[in-house]
């Protein structure tokens, strides 16, 4: 095992806990057709053994993908948010300016290791993307590119083990009963 090797294992002896996800697409240009990376991100939630409990698009505006979220917040029911599309470098892209201010813990290790799993993948293209995740009122939110790439390796290398109730040393599954501690 290198530097880059990830450790953790899932034990596999036990069974899932499902998790609650909402998945949102941020685009001007994708609608439920050609939604490509949501569809992609939603099948590998429910393969995954989780509850996909809604999905939606948005356009690239910052009051559009806030509302959504602090809808899905605000049910009480969606345990994790993962949204894909928006955290490029353009003037349309503007996820994490919009998704940062809801924070209320950022999680600035999910930056570092989507990063190194992208630049195994796209080389320093990654430094186009400003892939994000935090803590809103007791809800991970992940924020992906829009690429069918990106979400791949975001999801499958990155936020799946995590939302792993399996996977040793520790999860975020576990953390959850405790996220809004005081």
């Amino acid at each position: 095992m290198n530097a880059l090797t990830p450790g953790g294992r899932i034990d596999t002896s036990q069974q899932i806990k499902p998790v609650k996800v909402a998945v949102l697409t941020i685009s001007d240009t994708r609608d439920e057709e050609s939604d490509t990376s949501g569809h992609l991100l939603a099948k590998r939630v429910t393969d995954a053994g989780h509850e996909l409990v809604d999905k939606a698009i948005v356009p690239d505006s910052v009051v559009a993908i806030r509302e959504k979220i602090e809808a899905w917040v605000a049910t009480g029911f969606v345990e994790a948010v993962v949204t894909t599309g928006g955290t490029g470098i353009t003037g349309r892209d503007v996820t994490p300016e919009a998704v940062r201010p809801l924070f209320d813990k950022e999680l600035d290790g999910f930056s570092v290791v989507f990063h190194m799993v992208s630049y195994a993948s796209v080389g320093l293209s990654t430094l186009q993307s400003r892939a994000l995740a935090g803590i809103v009122k007791g809800v991970f939110v992940f924020c992906l590119p829009g690429s069918n790439g990106a979400v791949k390796d975001g999801w499958d290398k990155v936020i799946a083990p995590q939302l792993d109730s399996r996977h040793a040393p520790c999860n975020m599954v576990e953390l959850m009963p405790r996220l809004m501690e005081q």
